[in-house]
């Protein structure tokens, strides 16, 4: 399957378990890559052939920026599941998140979940 990729965005929000994440934020690293035929838009060169990565950012900064989830997990799967419900186009979704201020007491580079999600029939 072929794959529209959008790679290290970058947000702030509000998302974690610690009160103080709650009030101060922090940075977010977000990967989505959507699996659909592309193959169409390669031939037409027409954006209503394939995922417009302008309005699946919008959905991703919606969920990072403006809600606010415990979890990273709920976060990546709220993402997910928006993406697919929005985005006919799509057989499947990869989101991967990044979260490198964890208020964890450590030497790290980041924390973070990965799942991938498939539209069912």
């Amino acid at each position: 399957m072929d794959k529209v990729l959008m790679k290290n965005m970058s947000f702030y929000g509000y998302h974690g378990v610690m009160p103080e994440e709650k009030v101060l934020g922090q940075k977010f690293f977000i990967d989505v890559i959507m699996e659909l035929d592309i193959k169409p838009a390669g031939t037409t060169d027409h954006v209503d052939d394939t995922v417009s990565y302008a309005e699946a950012f919008e959905v991703v900064k919606q969920h990072v920026e403006v809600e606010r989830y415990h979890l990273l997990e709920a976060l990546a799967e709220n993402i997910a599941s928006d993406l697919l419900s929005g985005f006919d186009k799509l057989s499947a979704v990869e989101v991967t998140i990044r979260k490198p201020e964890a208020p964890v007491n450590g030497v790290f580079d980041y924390f973070g979940v990965e799942i991938r999600r498939e539209r069912h029939a």
